[in-house]
């Protein structure tokens, strides 16, 4: 089976082909406008009537001829999908107004599809990416990649870097046969604790920057919004911003690859992060911890390597005994899960992972297990640090 993979490289413009970037932006946010003004005037919506209409707006406005035609063509896709979004969300019962004109600044990307675009492949730190009507632009390809590129999309990010997203078809393997299972508990004190026994200590990347970000973000406030130091110090912060999302990312990535490389079959809580957001004192850690990310990196990848990945209901999975099923409740401040039924007592996030791992092998296997048994508990190993997995790029094999 085949899909679409996007992949993250950094662009390294000259001043002569970022100015020709930003007027691409300028001119794709006018024809979006064009269409959308177009799209108003119409009785029942008809993309290909807007989409056709692009050669008139180009005989009229000459300086449009100067973007390549397919990245003109996309806004019309573009627009579509950001109406049915709306109406998504209309259907689900969310209150909704109408598609808004995009002033000056609001376009952060554009997009080549199909064509207009060619990796150069040379022998020093940058490739090439040449995209059409702008020129080659120096690429860091960190990666190599197999695959046959679809699509290119470019986007200019707050703290004025440049990046490519590189849209790959690729052939997905078919399911491998379960052999090692793993089931995983998220929190907060440990960002992960598995039924190997793997505990690794929380980043809290944002926690940790957030003295400086305060100082920086303060500094922002009292500058005069506009102004040549408003707008530097306004990139300072985003780069902040933009460095604890890397560091937080490449954790993640670095973290899934392991389960996804080690593992046939992964169960996962299924979180509702909004929900724990409103009710959390703890809000900002739930945030900065990104569990859903964490999720959706271990899906694809394990999708790719013909692994499977189960999300299970997290309700009750920290008051559950996984040896004997009952409730054994307790508050958060409990570490030690001690069932008074059978006996069992060990760590409490430990006996969390197992319950996952139970409702997941139930999910897979499609009907409740009357008899669960796990691999032999051991005494878990010492807490691995963050800094191990981010470094070493996978750790305790």
């Amino acid at each position: 089976m085949k899909t679409m993979i996007s992949y993250k490289f950094r662009l390294y413009p000259d001043k002569k082909q970022e100015e020709k970037m930003f007027e691409v932006l300028d001119r794709c946010r006018f024809v979006y406008n064009k269409m959308l003004e177009g799209l108003n005037k119409q009785d029942k919506p008809n993309r290909f009537e807007l989409q056709n209409s692009l050669p008139e707006l180009k005989e009229k406005y000459l300086e449009l001829k100067k973007v390549y035609s397919k990245v003109l063509q996309y806004e019309s896709y573009r627009l579509f999908s950001n109406l049915r979004s709306l109406a998504g969300l209309k259907k689900n019962g969310k209150k909704v107004g109408r598609l808004r004109f995009k002033g000056k600044g609001w376009f952060k990307t554009f997009t080549y599809n199909q064509s207009g675009f060619k990796i150069i492949e040379t022998s020093k730190r940058h490739d090439l990416l040449h995209l059409s009507k702008i020129g080659d632009i120096k690429i860091r390809i960190h990666r190599k990649v197999e695959g046959k590129i679809k699509q290119v999309t470019v986007k200019r990010y707050s703290s004025g870097r440049w990046y490519a997203f590189l849209c790959y078809e690729q052939i997905i393997p078919d399911k491998k046969e379960v052999e090692k299972v793993v089931g995983i508990d998220v929190g907060i004190i440990r960002y992960v604790t598995d039924t190997d026994g793997r505990q690794i200590e929380h980043p809290l990347y944002l926690n940790n920057s957030l003295k400086s970000l305060r100082r920086n973000q303060r500094k922002l406030s009292k500058k005069k919004k506009g102004s040549n130091n408003y707008n530097k110090q306004k990139i300072k912060v985003a780069k902040m911003y933009e460095k604890v999302k890397n560091q937080r990312d490449d954790f993640l990535q670095k973290l899934s690859r392991f389960y996804a490389d080690n593992y046939d079959f992964i169960a996962v809580e299924k979180l509702n992060i909004k929900g724990l957001i409103r009710i959390s004192y703890n809000a900002r850690n739930v945030m900065d911890s990104s569990w859903r990310k964490f999720a959706q990196f271990l899906s694809y990848k394990a999708e790719r390597a013909g692994k499977t990945v189960v999300e299970v209901n997290p309700r009750g999975t920290t008051q559950e005994c996984y040896k004997c099923g009952k409730e054994v409740k307790k508050s958060l401040a409990v570490r030690i899960h001690k069932c008074p039924y059978c006996g069992l007592e060990i760590e409490r996030d430990y006996n969390s992972s197992f319950v996952v791992l139970k409702r997941g092998l139930e999910e897979l296997l499609g009907q409740g297990l009357s008899e669960f048994t796990p691999v032999e508990i051991e005494p878990l190993p010492r807490e691995i640090s963050a800094s191990s997995v981010v470094e070493a790029g996978s750790f305790l094999r």
